[in-house]
């Protein structure tokens, strides 16, 4: 996919992540941006190619809405999310299914919503933002790793199911990036904006997987070998 000239929708687009993949959409030539957040007001773009719209990953009828609103959509980017820290074993369920109804459930119901949208417009693209904890758990993320790779897997069965009608899926991963949401984190983080030029330049290599930094690589490499001596490096 060429960037240039689609009509491209970013959840989670108040911040971070989100509003780097609204801002190189614009510079590599989108013709129109729909930009989503739990609050619209928040929304800060100065171009008149971005609509700002709101949704709410929790609440289906909002996802309705938006599909409704955005029928010309050719580019989907799934980024929406959240962080609770809960414990698997420790913390309240209701944190865990939080994580699991935002990353799992929520993206799901917006996959669904735009899958006959994108069909309708050519079939276009799906970018799903996941992590490297897709592929690891750690101390502090037990729900949040869950939940990311059930995402991660869901992305696989969604690519199979929408091969047919010519969507392209994407799954990108990535360590911390230097976002609110990993303020307190306290490693090396790479560019925020480094997420979407990857992941732009993947799509328009056919890419169905990208792998954004040396950390997430090593982490991937790590899952053909003996999981003993990654947890062991690891704690």
């Amino acid at each position: 996919m060429n960037v240039t000239g689609q009509i491209a929708l970013v959840t989670g687009a108040n911040r971070g992540i989100g509003r780097q993949f609204v801002l190189e959409l614009l510079e590599r030539g989108a013709s129109k941006v729909y930009a989503t957040a739990r609050r619209p007001e928040t929304l800060e773009f100065d171009d008149p190619r971005v609509v700002p719209l709101r949704l709410d990953l929790l609440d289906h009828e909002s996802v309705d809405a938006v599909a409704a609103a955005a029928r010309d959509v050719s580019l989907l980017v799934n980024n929406a999310g959240i962080t609770t820290g809960a414990a698997l074993v420790t913390s309240d369920l209701a944190e865990i299914r939080r994580e699991m109804d935002t990353h799992f459930w929520g993206t799901l119901d917006v996959i669904r919503a735009f899958s006959p949208v994108l069909a309708a417009n050519g079939g276009g693209a799906i970018v799903n933002v996941l992590s490297a904890l897709s592929w690891f758990a750690a101390p502090g993320a037990g729900a949040y790793a869950a939940a990311k790779a059930a995402e991660w897997n869901m992305t696989n069965g969604v690519r199979l199911e929408l091969a047919a009608q010519g969507t392209l899926v994407q799954g990108v991963l990535l360590g911390a990036a230097d976002t609110d949401m990993m303020a307190g984190y306290d490693g090396p983080k790479i560019d925020p904006r480094e997420v979407p030029r990857r992941s732009l330049d993947g799509l328009e290599a056919g890419s169905i997987e990208v792998v954004v930094d040396d950390w997430t690589a090593m982490v991937k490499a790590a899952l053909a070998g003996d999981p003993a001596l990654f947890y062991a490096q690891l704690t």
